[in-house]
């Protein structure tokens, strides 16, 4: 940290005060998988870490990323495995799908005019910052899902310069749905979660809800494309163990 006070901002922590403010680091959601075998909803698709969901609960102590790996992506390895070796293994490739993936990559690159991606970024960033940030209320959640929209037709107007080799731009537009996605299913399950709990804050709604334990929030695409109408359905918690139950109790 001191080094990178010093290179970054020209502060000596050891001597003058640093600026220090609240900052996004991770979230608690992700894909949703079977706990077993790390099996997604999609069809020989696996997740393990930090991409899949439910195991933190609503708050992720540090550190326990390195054995959520060590965990899960053992499991999720010998899902995969076993998964092949029932014969699931992937059948024929769909070269039109390959087709249509290749042209709205390169679609960026074609367009007579468009926005450049870095400003849809910064654009976005700063209004999740604003609206879905530390603390939520239902009014800027509103408006974040409104302005995430306008968003989604933003992302589908982006102009990139250069070529394709090493262009962090290019990389950006097709990180941006992405991000909408992601942007989108965090504001809608912040609206919905109409409580306070662990990393998530409600200054309209304080206090835990009971009922909102005992469930998750599992979004979905109504269309498989990322611009789709994002879905959402209450996904049942499966039951704690007597033991573990006991110790969370305990006082």
């Amino acid at each position: 940290m001191y080094h990178q006070f010093m290179e970054l901002a020209g502060v000596d922590i050891t001597r003058d005060p640093m600026e220090i403010g609240p900052t996004c680091h991770y979230i608690m959601g992700g894909v949703q998988v079977d706990a077993e075998t790390a099996h997604t909803a999609v069809q020989g698709l696996f997740a393990a870490g930090e991409a899949a969901g439910g195991m933190h609960g609503a708050n992720r102590l540090g550190g326990n990323s390195l054995s959520d790996l060590i965990v899960f992506g053992k499991r999720a390895g010998a899902g995969a495995a076993d998964y092949i070796e029932a014969g699931n293994a992937a059948g024929e490739l769909d070269m039109g799908e390959v087709e249509a993936a290749i042209k709205e990559a390169l679609e960026p690159f074609e367009r007579e005019s468009g926005e450049n991606p870095y400003d849809i970024q910064r654009d976005l960033q700063e209004m999740m910052q604003a609206n879905v940030g530390i603390i939520r209320t239902q009014s800027e959640l509103d408006e974040a899902i409104k302005k995430l929209d306008e968003f989604t037709e933003r992302v589908q107007n982006i102009k990139v310069k250069g070529g394709r080799a090493y262009n962090p731009g290019w990389n950006l537009a097709t990180d941006l749905p992405a991000m909408i996605t992601v942007s989108k299913c965090v504001a809608i399950g912040a609206s919905l979660r109409k409580e306070s709990r662990g990393g998530h804050t409600r200054e309209d709604f304080p206090s835990a809800d009971d009922n909102f334990g005992s469930f998750n929030l599992a979004h979905s695409s109504d269309g498989g494309n990322w611009d789709s109408p994002i879905t959402t359905q209450e996904s049942p918690l499966l039951p704690l163990p007597a033991e573990l139950k006991a110790l969370l109790e305990a006082k």
